[in-house]
């Protein structure tokens, strides 16, 4: 039994780069890979939204440049750990479809609607990349807004914490972790668990977000068998 059919998971490009912290480190990709392959062989249809922030954070390494010009170059970072994903899951005998918002058709398709629900259907992973294909939207709002647009059950927020904590636990050891809190909530509190556009974009669109620790990729079957662990946001 699976708790979810078709889910959305959300991996920042730390999550791919290891202890180094930056880049992209082949085994832990191929270790996220294996459990993504374990859930897909349970019949749960995934699609992945990919940061890029293993190579380029445009608020923090743009800070001196436009806007708009950082932001596209994070876009390309996250074109890049799509490959190293879509790579990864496709030598694991995973059948895996790599869309982007902003057309680079030698390497990807452009972003469709209708196509990523036919390959969800068939059962290949859909990498979205690229973001929303616009500056000023981070891709926690892609996330947001491509689980809207596929009709996914869940997004699956895999962080480097392990839930929604009241502060941030590694300053404050004194925070408590919720194991169930509402959106409102994590507006009312400021709680930064995705940015505030995609909180309220989850929220309009009655999207719920579970929230767990990427450190153990075997968290992700976990979730996916129902079990409790981590935090769920609705």
């Amino acid at each position: 039994m699976v708790a979810y059919k078709r889910v959305l998971l959300k991996l920042s490009g730390e999550a791919l780069a290891g202890k180094e912290g930056h880049g992209i480190d082949p085994d832990v990709v191929g270790n996220i890979c294996d459990k993504i392959k374990e859930i897909v062989q349970m019949g749960v249809q995934v699609s992945i939204v990919v940061g890029g922030g293993n190579f380029w954070r445009g608020a923090r390494n743009g800070h001196k440049m436009d806007r708009s010009a950082a932001d596209y170059m994070g876009m390309l970072a996250t074109a890049m750990n799509g490959l190293a994903l879509q790579d990864s899951l496709e030598s694991k005998g995973i059948y895996t479809r790599l869309q982007t918002a902003i057309e680079m058709r030698e390497i990807a398709e452009p972003y469709i609607k209708r196509k990523a629900a036919k390959h969800l259907e068939k059962g290949r992973v859909v990498i979205f990349a690229c973001g929303t294909g616009h500056p000023y939207f981070s891709t926690d709002t892609a996330a947001a807004l491509r689980a809207a647009e596929t009709e996914s059950e869940v997004i699956l927020l895999a962080k480097t914490i392990d839930g929604v904590y009241s502060a941030d636990p590694k300053i404050d050891k004194s925070a408590k972790k919720y194991d169930k809190i509402s959106y409102k909530e994590v507006l009312a509190q400021d709680l930064k668990v995705m940015d505030s556009t995609a909180t309220a974009l989850c929220k309009d669109n009655k999207i719920p977000l579970l929230v767990f620790a990427i450190s153990d990729p075997e968290n992700i079957v976990r979730v996916i068998k129902g079990e409790k662990i981590g935090t769920i946001v609705s």
